[in-house]
């Protein structure tokens, strides 16, 4: 007997951005922190970092995004794999490229057996996820979990992943017109990036909440695989500095209505030159 009616919690907006630093890539996960239920929200944490319990060794991170209990599920999915893996395959380290993708295979099928048995039930989940994962040679993998469970890596080509109705209504257009290109992300501060984006969607979209620090950063430090999550006192700094770009960029914009596009296209590359100048004589 299928179900009439299913009541869920809807998670809106994540991304997930590879970033490449001095030591190799680097993998950056935030979200908003609103769930909705029909005319109802509250505040969720939508990102999950997963280490090894014992010696707290870095696997990976998840985010999702649709339906709360199934998302959840889909993080003890990861967790369980992960962990059997690293005891029994790994060496309790974390995994490599080539040994995170086999896990990610793993992860797709027990996923995949969860959904077929859902919708046999009745219910057609609404449900994403992204797993991502750096090895210590500073090697990047990002996969991207649909609604049928199938896993497509998106680390490469397009080096990101955006899940959550705030896909549709900014997130994808703010990432591009704000210039994020993964070979490029090394002069790019991701973190800033993520807060601006998550906060000015939530000024149009309900849905999603406000960035309130919800991000994690994995990446190599010194040779050892590190995955962090952002301070208080960052938080502070990207919420303040994400508030004075917007009102930058409104004052560009005026800028460019009043004397136009090419006195002011002018004006940047004067100062890019002197930029590259002074790093030419540093160096």
């Amino acid at each position: 007997m299928r179900s009439n009616l299913i009541v869920v919690a809807a998670l809106t907006l994540v991304l997930a951005l590879k970033w490449v630093t001095k030591e190799g890539e680097g993998v950056v996960v935030s979200s908003d922190s609103r769930a909705t239920v029909g005319p109802v929200s509250y505040e969720v944490r939508k990102v999950c970092p997963i280490f090894l319990a014992e010696g707290g060794v870095p696997l990976a991170v998840a985010g999702g995004a649709g339906d709360a209990s199934l998302v959840k599920q889909g993080y003890r999915v990861c967790e369980r794999i992960l962990t059997e893996m690293a005891i029994k395959e790994w060496g309790r380290a974390t995994p490599t490229f080539e040994q995170f993708e086999e896990a990610v295979r793993r992860i797709e099928l027990a996923l995949m057996d969860r959904i077929s048995e859902l919708r046999a039930r009745g219910v057609e989940p609404d449900f994403s996820m992204v797993l991502a994962s750096v090895d210590s040679k500073g090697r990047a993998s990002i996969y991207v979990f649909n609604e049928r469970g199938l896993a497509e890596p998106v680390h490469d080509n397009p080096g990101f992943a955006i899940l959550g109705r705030g896909l549709f209504t900014g997130g994808a257009l703010l990432l591009r017109l704000l210039g994020y290109a993964a070979e490029e992300s090394y002069a790019l501060d991701l973190g800033l990036l993520s807060t601006f984006i998550i906060d000015v969607v939530s000024e149009v979209d309900p849905s999603v909440g406000p960035f309130v620090g919800e991000s994690w950063l994995m990446r190599v430090e010194e040779g050892r695989v590190f995955l962090g999550n952002l301070k208080p006192e960052a938080l502070r700094e990207y919420k303040e500095r994400s508030w004075r770009r917007r009102e930058l960029l409104k004052r560009l914009w005026r800028l460019l209505d009043v004397i136009g596009e090419e006195r002011v296209e002018g004006s940047l590359r004067e100062l890019e030159g002197s930029l590259e100048r002074a790093s030419t004589s540093e160096s």
